[in-house]
């Protein structure tokens, strides 16, 4: 059985490994090289213990992090689900949960950025009834640099 609940800080940690995983995973070829470099695992548990209160958290019985989504205002930030979750049906309660959290902040739709070259991603949005309203140059500053990654943006009613 998995459980989705609020990260703690005890989390974070495993929340780093998945999604300097995840991330390099979806994004590997699709963004500028710098970027790619820039995201190493250092540089993910660097950020992520600071993001602990936007972040829910997906857990097995056993207590193995099996994915992760992060809410910021109306924005779903990160959707990630680890390679051995993947496939299972965990993808789609996260982003249910993404979306409760986005509703709950009093925002009646939300949105979030994919990378244009991530097709598995796009295609799993749409049928989670997410629509592409067009082309999203998203600003990303790592390792004290600043990359543009050519994302689509999405959104939906919640």
């Amino acid at each position: 059985m998995t459980s989705i609940r609020p990260a703690g800080d005890a989390d974070m940690a495993a929340v780093a490994d998945l999604w300097h995983e995840g991330w390099h995973d979806a994004h590997a070829g699709h963004v500028p090289d710098g970027l790619t470099a820039a995201r190493t695992l250092a540089a993910f548990h660097e950020r992520t213990p600071r993001r602990v209160a936007d972040t829910a958290v997906a857990v097995a019985e056993d207590g193995e992090l099996l994915g992760f989504v992060m809410v910021v205002g109306d924005e779903v930030e990160q959707v990630f689900v680890g390679r051995a979750a993947r496939g299972t049906g965990l993808a789609p309660l996260l982003l249910a949960e993404a979306e409760r959290r986005v509703a709950a902040g009093g925002h009646v739709s939300a949105w979030l950025a994919v990378v244009t070259g991530n097709a598995r991603a796009r295609a799993f949005y749409e049928k989670q009834g997410w629509t592409d309203s067009g082309d999203l140059p998203y600003e990303v500053t790592a390792a004290g640099q600043k990359w543009t990654s050519p994302c689509r943006r999405y959104v939906k009613s919640v």
